[in-house]
């Protein structure tokens, strides 16, 4: 499977594969024969029936989860939208690279394999208020990245990212595909306030005026997102015709799930929300996406850290499901 034309992958997203019912249904079974109460493990026996669904095996494991920091540049950046210089995009990466982020850290932990893509750091994105931000050849370029950086063999995928400017571009694209005016959805991002915020704000609202006639969620992207926003759409997707289980990260990662959704509704159907970000507008986009997360913990950093958090509540989930014996297997009564 491959794309070449925003047009192509619009029809592999209309012909993803789908949770296996045998699996899930096989899932549910073994569930009310586990040692505990009906419903004692709560949310964990959802996701871990989710996740075998996904995985088409009624009892599985997570074995081989795999994190991808997607790095782009934004020309929007130029407009005075973040507390701190492009230049940190290019630093950060080589951060990620030696070892010595958050990310880093919370993937080690959780047994991920971590991989970083910078996408043309060297050539940021237009402008969105003055045109699209990417042609549809670089917008699609992008996709394909992160389409070619997921491991088949991996069986749980996080994606985060890393770009000045992008909560800025995560907001337009938030406001564009959800309506409501840009205040609602534009935060402080790196820490911004005051009149920056206001007009970070007015970049916001000008770039989705700019661009009301975006026709889908991938021509939203191309308009008003960066690469790494694309990138990590492109994994998703990727991610879904390999039936690997997704989850996502905060504000930015969410805004680039959103525009899958609502290029293809059930495109994230196997995806779940890692986390709840500090970034005020994220629980709204989790509220129009009906996806509730399962961590809140204040984070605001991105990068896949939330995301990356949650890999342990989901390994928690699939190992009780797993590993728990049955009333039949232990010889306890079940009442």
């Amino acid at each position: 499977m491959a794309f070449e034309t925003l047009d192509e992958l619009r029809a592999l997203l209309r012909e993803m594969p789908t949770a296996d019912k045998a699996a899930e249904t096989g899932a549910a079974e073994r569930n009310a024969q586990l040692t505990k109460p009906p419903g004692a493990l709560g949310r964990l026996e959802e996701l871990a029936q989710w996740y075998a669904g996904w995985r088409a095996d009624a009892r599985p494991s997570i074995e081989a989860p795999q994190v991808i920091v997607f790095a782009g540049n934004h020309g929007i950046a130029a407009r005075g939208v973040s507390a701190f210089p492009p230049e940190v995009t290019v630093q950060m990466v080589a951060n990620f690279q030696h070892g010595g982020a958050a990310i880093n850290q919370l993937a080690s932990v959780f047994g991920a394999r971590m991989d970083v893509v910078a996408l043309d750091l060297d050539r940021p994105t237009a402008d969105f208020t003055q045109g699209p931000a990417m042609s549809e050849t670089d917008c699609v370029a992008a996709l394909r990245a992160g389409w070619d950086a997921v491991d088949p063999a991996a069986d749980l995928l996080v994606v985060g990212e890393m770009g000045i400017g992008n909560t800025t571009s995560a907001a337009a694209i938030a406001s564009r595909l959800f309506g409501g005016a840009a205040a609602d959805w534009t935060g402080r991002g790196t820490g911004v306030d005051g009149g920056a915020l206001a007009a970070k704000t007015q970049v916001v609202a000008d770039g989705v005026t700019r661009h009301r006639d975006a026709s889908d969620g991938l021509d939203v992207l191309m308009r008003l997102g960066g690469r790494e926003l694309a990138g990590m759409a492109g994994a998703m997707a990727r991610a879904r015709s390999l039936r690997i289980p997704v989850i996502l990260d905060g504000f930015i990662c969410t805004a680039a799930a959103a525009c899958l959704e609502r290029t293809q509704p059930g495109a994230l159907d196997h995806c779940v929300a890692g986390h709840l970000s500090a970034e005020g507008a994220h629980a709204r986009m989790l509220d129009a996406l009906d996806k509730a997360p399962l961590l809140q913990l204040g984070l605001r950093l991105g990068e896949g850290s939330g995301a990356a958090l949650a890999i342990g509540v989901l390994k928690g989930a699939v190992a009780c499901h797993s590993g728990m014996a049955t009333f039949a297997e232990a010889g306890v009564a079940d009442g």
